[in-house]
């Protein structure tokens, strides 16, 4: 068993969080957006990790984000 593994059994159970359902928490309505690998571009990926694209500047990816209903979050 794992250090986490031990650490969540010792949780409460109304706090415990599987991988799986930390994964899909905010599925379908939160994009993390973060710098991409080139210069002035910026990923979207959606909140289980799925790349959603990319865009050239934050406040497009933002705005990228708003308009296909989900709610932006920046991550550094």
């Amino acid at each position: 068993m794992t250090g986490n593994e031990e650490s969540n059994k010792a949780a409460p159970a109304h706090v415990r969080v599987s991988a799986a359902d930390l994964a899909q928490w905010g599925s379908g309505f939160i994009a993390y957006i973060k710098p991409g690998e080139d210069e002035g571009a910026y990923a979207i990926h959606g909140a289980d990790g799925r790349p959603l694209g990319i865009a050239i500047g934050r406040d497009v990816a933002f705005a990228a984000a708003r308009q296909n209903g989900l709610e932006p979050v920046s991550v550094h």
